[in-house]
């Protein structure tokens, strides 16, 4: 008889968006009468802007003719947007990464759930908590994580390093030695940051324990602050211990087109294995590249209008993040995040849990967040709301739950 991985069964419950989902869709058909307004799951609502949709236009009109035509996409992606992005997001910062260190993909959230396929089930993981689900549920499915433990709300073979408001929402270097260390900044969920320096001391450690950094900058494009750093390969050292994640979704609208990229450099090693070359194993037989059309329209926001385009959006929803902190502080609540990230963090108030304000807010309310402790334990008593709305509805939920 065919046997299944026990590891799913270890899950506690569905993805946290999955719930959320399922309890807002219960309520809304309780309450038909009641507009929900959704300021929970991190997706972007500005349409693509129009030179990624003349792109994608001429694109597809490129596959209508047999001259330019395209099948299967090159393994690491095509070489016109793997060099815009060497060029723009790297070497301009100083950064020395090569176009054939970086892998396109359809997502950052499908690398940092496939990349663990690289390392051996024995390593041993390193999250901040709060964190992103996918990186700690993806380790889980590997059989990485122990045994869930649902009284502390934690794995029993995870390092959870607690990032509270008396770290200002970043880790401390952790007391027990990890072999992988997630990190995500500008953070998911806190919208916290570190400077170039703290991230410098996060690689020498790397360096020094033979650690690997998995870092998320996923949200990079929205830093505003001079000394928060857009890429780890701006650390000296970084190229022997980091794997950088990066995502098309939130810069450039493309959660719907899905376009992403992962960055290994060749220095990367465990002793005579270079990770680049089992990545390239792995990506070659496992996924068959992104679309010709969407590669293109990726390549388009490097553009000169690209970039005016794609900053304007940005600028849109920081101005929501910069309503939503602005007005969450005049009701009265504690809150950070929506400096440099599009993501606002708050405490919950009169002592509630996250789940009960959740309710709270969906019931008398009706606007939609996400529970802190969906994040990690840490996560308990805060809440997170995204800036990715639309401006009139981010004023309208400001209003409704400021009338509380």
């Amino acid at each position: 008889m065919f046997k299944i991985n026990e590891n799913y069964l270890k899950l506690p419950g569905s993805y946290l968006f999955s719930t959320i989902a399922k309890k807002v869709n219960a309520y809304q058909n309780a309450n038909p009468d009641k507009e929900i307004i959704r300021l929970g799951i991190g997706d972007v609502t500005l349409p693509l802007s129009p030179v990624v949709i003349d792109t994608l236009h001429s694109a597809v009109d490129e596959m209508a003719h047999k001259e330019t035509f395209k099948g299967y996409a090159p393994d690491l992606g095509y070489e016109f947007l793997r060099n815009a992005i060497a060029d723009f997001d790297y070497k301009r910062r100083g950064a020395d990464i090569n176009a054939d260190e970086i892998f396109v993909s359809d997502g950052a959230k499908s690398d940092s759930g496939n990349i663990g396929d690289i390392f051996s089930v024995d390593n041993k993981i390193a999250v901040c908590d709060p964190v992103y689900p996918v990186y700690v549920d993806t380790n889980a499915m590997a059989g990485r994580t122990g045994d869930y433990l649902p009284d502390l709300g934690k794995w029993s073979n995870v390092i959870y390093m607690p990032c509270t408001a008396e770290t200002n929402f970043a880790p401390d270097l952790p007391k027990e030695t990890p072999d992988i260390i997630y990190l995500c900044f500008p953070n998911n969920p806190t919208g916290s940051t570190i400077t170039k320096s703290e991230l410098q001391r996060w690689v020498d450690y790397a360096n020094k324990v033979g650690a690997v950094i998995i870092y998320d900058a996923a949200y990079e494009a929205y830093i505003t602050e001079e000394d928060v750093p857009h890429t780890i390969y701006e650390c000296e050292g970084a190229r022997t211990c980091a794997i950088e994640l990066r995502s098309f979704s939130k810069n450039a609208g493309f959660t719907g087109t899905r376009l992403g990229f992962t960055v290994i450099p060749k220095d990367l090693k465990s002793g005579d294995v270079m990770l680049h070359s089992l990545w390239a194993r792995r990506h070659g037989t496992k996924f068959n590249g992104a679309p010709y059309i969407i590669q293109k329209a990726g390549a388009a926001i490097y553009t000169e209008e690209g970039q005016k385009q794609t900053k304007e959006q940005i600028a849109y929803y920081m101005n929501n993040a910069k309503t939503i902190l602005t007005g969450l502080k005049e009701a009265g609540y504690t809150v950070s995040g929506g400096v440099n990230a599009p993501y606002i963090w708050l405490k919950t108030p009169d002592k509630m849990t996250s789940w009960e304000f959740f309710d709270y807010l969906l019931e008398n309310a009706n606007v939609v967040g996400t529970p802190g402790s969906g994040f990690g334990p840490s996560g308990e008593g805060y809440f997170r709301l995204t800036a990715f709305g639309s401006y009139e509805n981010t004023v309208r939920a400001l209003d409704r739950i400021k009338a509380l």
